[in-house]
């Protein structure tokens, strides 16, 4: 009794928790992301890399 129980109250909850997600309205919008964000207690320069250029090995 207490295994289906656990199992009904876990499948239940992970199913409010896809309920809530899917009716978020931001799935709703297209366009572009965001810009990252600034990162203050980074020092000037740091993580500011695109990918391009050359990467130490």
């Amino acid at each position: 009794m207490i295994d289906y129980f656990a199992i009904a109250l876990t499948h239940g909850l992970i199913l409010i928790a896809c309920w809530r997600l899917l009716s978020r309205d931001e799935l709703d919008v297209e366009g572009a992301a965001s810009p990252p964000q600034a990162k203050p207690w980074l020092p000037e320069g740091v993580g500011l890399n695109d990918g391009e250029g050359e990467r130490d090995a």
